[in-house]
C-alpha cells in the first residue's frame, strides 16, 4: 500500500489517499511496485527540505508451491526517480541495469549487492526482470527472483505504469497541488477538477 496526499477542498489542505501496490503473480515469482512519496520537513525560513527522496518500491516473493509464495523470503528494490527515468526512457528492445548496495555509506557497505535487470522480450511481448541478491564472500547466499512481466494489457507503450507515479515520488504533486488564491481566480473550481481527474 502507498500513501499518497491530495488537495481538498473542504479541509483547504493536504490530506491522505491510500493507493494499492500493482501486483503481477507468476509461477517462479510475484512482483510488486508501489510509490512511496517523499518526506519533508519545514525549515524556520517556512520553504521545504527534502529528507527523504520518494521510490518505486519493488517487492519480489519467491514461488513456494503452485499459486503459493513464500512472504518470508521477499526480496525489496527501491528505484529512485533518476531510475525510474531510465526504465520509462527505454526504446523497443533495449535493457538496463541497476546496482544497489542497501548499506551503503555505514560500516556495512560492500557486504551485501543488489542487482536488478529488465530486459524485453525478443518479441516485443513484455519483459524479463530479474532481481539478485549476493551477500559478502563470507556467506555463500545468493538468491535470485526472475518473473516475466507482459505489458500488452491495454495495447499501449507505457512501461508498467510507472510514468504516472514519477510526479508523486519526486515530490512535485505537493507542489502543483498548491492552487493560488488570487481575487481573479477560482481555486474552487480548479480543486474540484482535480478531484474529478483522481476518480477516473
Amino acid at each position: 500500500m502507498a500513501l499518497m496526499f491530495f488537495y481538498s477542498e473542504s479541509s483547504g489542505k493536504f490530506e491522505n489517499r491510500i493507493y494499492a501496490d500493482y501486483c503481477i503473480y507468476k509461477g517462479k515469482a510475484a512482483l510488486s511496485a508501489g510509490p512511496a512519496p517523499p518526506k519533508f520537513s519545514k525549515l524556520d525560513s517556512g520553504g521545504l527540505k527534502v529528507d527523504r527522496c520518494g521510490t518505486i518500491m519493488l517487492t519480489f516473493t519467491p514461488a513456494s508451491g503452485e499459486r503459493k509464495y513464500d512472504w518470508e523470503k521477499k526480496q525489496k528494490f527501491a528505484l529512485s526517480p533518476t531510475e525510474v527515468g531510465s526504465l520509462i526512457s527505454l526504446k523497443a528492445l533495449e535493457s538496463c541495469e541497476f546496482f544497489h548496495d542497501p548499506a551503503m555509506k555505514s560500516s556495512n557497505a560492500g557486504q551485501v549487492r543488489k542487482s536488478l535487470s529488465v530486459k524485453p522480450h525478443a518479441d516485443g511481448s513484455g519483459y524479463f526482470i530479474s532481481l539478485s541478491k549476493q551477500e559478502s564472500e563470507d556467506v555463500t547466499l545468493n538468491t535470485s527472483f526472475e518473473t516475466s512481466v507482459v505489458n500488452n494489457i491495454q495495447k499501449t507503450n507505457e512501461r508498467f505504469t510507472v510514468p504516472f507515479a514519477l510526479p508523486h515520488i519526486m515530490g512535485w504533486d505537493r507542489y502543483t497541488n498548491q492552487l493560488p488564491k488570487s481575487a481573479g481566480e477560482n481555486p474552487s473550481k480548479g480543486v474540484s477538477q482535480l478531484d474529478l481527474e483522481w476518480d477516473r
